[in-house]
């Protein structure tokens, strides 16, 4: 996993300009109308989110339209994907022992 990519959405208005992407290619005016946001400040935010590789740009005519690329998402996806089965098994784990807590105690009720 590329620790770039954790970096670039680490500040809020890129992950806000990630989410507007989500929805499909956005030239940078209407991401910073979107955005309440200037443009230069918008142009700033895209290219980290370009150097990062998570946003290519297609000019056309005077215009740059930006889309997300999904290949730095999908590594994400796979590195936090470690931890979700990390966190499945504890859930599992806490779900057999509070069942045992259960029986335990229906158990113990029967022995009153």
């Amino acid at each position: 996993m590329n620790t770039m990519t954790l970096s670039a959405l680490a500040e809020p208005n890129r992950l806000h300009i990630v989410e507007l992407l989500r929805d499909g290619p956005r030239p940078v005016g209407e991401i910073a109308d979107r955005l309440r946001l200037h443009q230069p400040q918008v142009s700033k935010h895209l290219r980290v989110l370009s150097d990062s590789g998570l946003v290519e740009v297609h000019p056309i005519a005077n215009r740059r339209i930006y889309r997300l690329r999904p290949q730095p998402l999908q590594e994400l996806d796979t590195w936090l994907d470690s931890f979700r089965r990390i966190w499945e098994q504890r859930f599992d784990q806490l779900d057999d022992y509070l069942l045992e807590l259960q029986a335990k105690e229906l158990t113990d009720g029967d022995k009153i």
